[in-house]
């Protein structure tokens, strides 16, 4: 019987760890805050053109999300008083509000991804690129995607500022 606990020890202790490591349970508990200054340019401040509140989808999600424009024409995208669940592998994204099968479209092509989420908590930044500058009329939403979970967290539908 002491080899046959080994051997169950030997295999399951790794197993565990690579659950846990894929899985990240204890950030279901622990909130991460972040509080980024606006980015702001010496020849003037940046300009709001875009806002939105967030709605819960699959997680509460609070907050507003608005889009900025700086004088050299850069855009960004800012949360502010922004809260949502923690979790692994959430991303910020910009989608189309008007899609009725959004949590399965959102993970396709048709979504211009601006990054993981910085923190569940708190103001942050995210620069939008370059070809996002075009097609703000086609991409009026900002989501909070979890691609583990293929779920949408929250949404704020952009509207002019």
């Amino acid at each position: 019987m002491g080899r046959r606990k080994w051997i169950l020890v030997s295999v399951g202790l790794p197993a565990l760890v690579a659950l846990w490591w894929a899985f990240r349970p204890e950030k279901l508990w622990i909130n991460e805050k972040v509080n980024e200054p606006a980015p702001f340019d010496t020849s003037g401040g940046p300009q709001p053109i875009l806002t939105g509140r967030f709605e819960g989808k699959t997680q509460q999600t609070s907050g507003r999300a608005t889009i900025y424009k700086k004088p050299g024409g850069e855009e960004y995208l800012r949360l502010s008083d922004f809260t949502t669940s923690n979790s692994g592998d959430v991303h910020v994204v910009l989608a189309r509000s008007d899609d009725q099968n959004l949590a399965q479209d959102v993970g396709k092509d048709d979504r211009i991804d601006l990054g993981p989420l910085k923190s569940n908590q708190g103001d942050q930044n995210y620069d939008l690129p370059a070809a996002a500058v075009t097609d703000l009329n086609k991409y009026d939403a900002v989501a909070i995607y979890c691609e583990r979970l293929h779920a949408v967290f929250g949404l704020a539908k952009l509207q002019p500022f």
